[in-house]
């Protein structure tokens, strides 16, 4: 079935096959939507959807009536063959997320790369995203940024993740959700130092949307006193570190302290050292003279 008159056909043998639509729908606000979203998600034999009930109100607001099928984490690995079955009998299938674009932290990453490998149809009908939407509204440098997705949901590693990724000078962008954001902010503070520059975008897009800026310790203080502010869906963006070419970095340092704590210095400066790939004489010397 043909529906895009702009598709891209990868060669002349995939003329007969069908064709994958990856594409974005609004995170929020219902009004965000494309024409060419409208007529791909009117116009397509059916749609691969995260949360059919989710879609199906999409449909509704667009007029449309397209038949959906489920399709998430946990039974994507079980379906490739038969999207890719369906494609290659002609039929053109949209796949779709929640909100947002497929495959950002949501399910399609099998799929589109399975895909690509036989040679088949994949499309893009591009629009809204969370962290793109936040990132350009939060005056941090997006020059160079980094995409982490979800941290863990249990401290202990999320704070693994967290120190791996102190040292990055690039923006950092992660995802985080209501029943977890202030854990999340407390463990930055702890890996990335309390002064760390945050910015966190709440429900982007919605009726209550706000955009919270400050250091990570000054945030806290915001959550905790408007509990408002910890409901919703969040994008948290911390500012690139900038190292101290005179010692050690402020994450670094912190790390030693908390180590020090209940480690002999000598080990703490070890543990230290492999962590922000620093020299252990280095740390060794901050924790005598710190």
């Amino acid at each position: 079935m043909s529906v895009d008159s702009s598709n891209n056909k990868s060669n002349s043998e995939n003329q007969g096959q069908g064709t994958l639509y990856v594409v974005a729908t609004p995170i929020g606000n219902l009004e965000d939507t494309s024409e060419r979203m409208r007529h791909i998600l009117s116009t397509v034999s059916r749609i691969a959807a995260e949360d059919t009930r989710r879609t199906k109100q999409l449909l509704s607001h667009i007029g449309a009536d397209t038949p959906c099928f489920s399709f998430h984490d946990h039974n994507e690995r079980q379906k490739i063959d038969r999207v890719a079955e369906l494609l290659q009998k002609g039929d053109s299938i949209a796949l779709v997320s929640d909100a947002g674009t497929p495959l950002i932290s949501d399910p399609g990453y099998p799929l589109v790369n399975e895909l690509r490998k036989r040679g088949m149809n994949v499309v893009a009908i591009p629009g809204p995203c969370a962290l793109i939407a936040a990132l350009s509204i939060a005056g941090l440098p997006s020059d160079r940024f980094v995409f982490e997705g979800f941290l863990p949901s249990k401290s202990g590693a999320r704070l693994v993740q967290l120190h791996r990724i102190a040292l990055e000078t690039a923006t950092t962008i992660f995802y985080e959700s209501s029943h977890r954001i202030r854990a999340c902010l407390g463990d930055m503070a702890i890996a990335f130092g309390e002064e760390r520059h945050v910015v966190v975008g709440r429900e982007l897009t919605k009726t209550f949307e706000t955009v919270l800026d400050g250091t990570v310790t000054e945030l806290i203080g915001m959550l905790d006193n408007d509990p408002n502010q910890r409901k919703g869906e969040f994008v948290v963006m911390v500012r690139g570190s900038v190292k101290d070419t005179e010692g050690l970095s402020e994450s670094a340092k912190m790390l030693a302290r908390k180590l020090v704590e209940h480690l002999p210095k000598k080990q703490a400066a070890k543990i230290t050292a492999e962590v922000f790939e620093e020299k252990k004489n280095k740390v060794y010397e901050y924790l005598l003279n710190g």
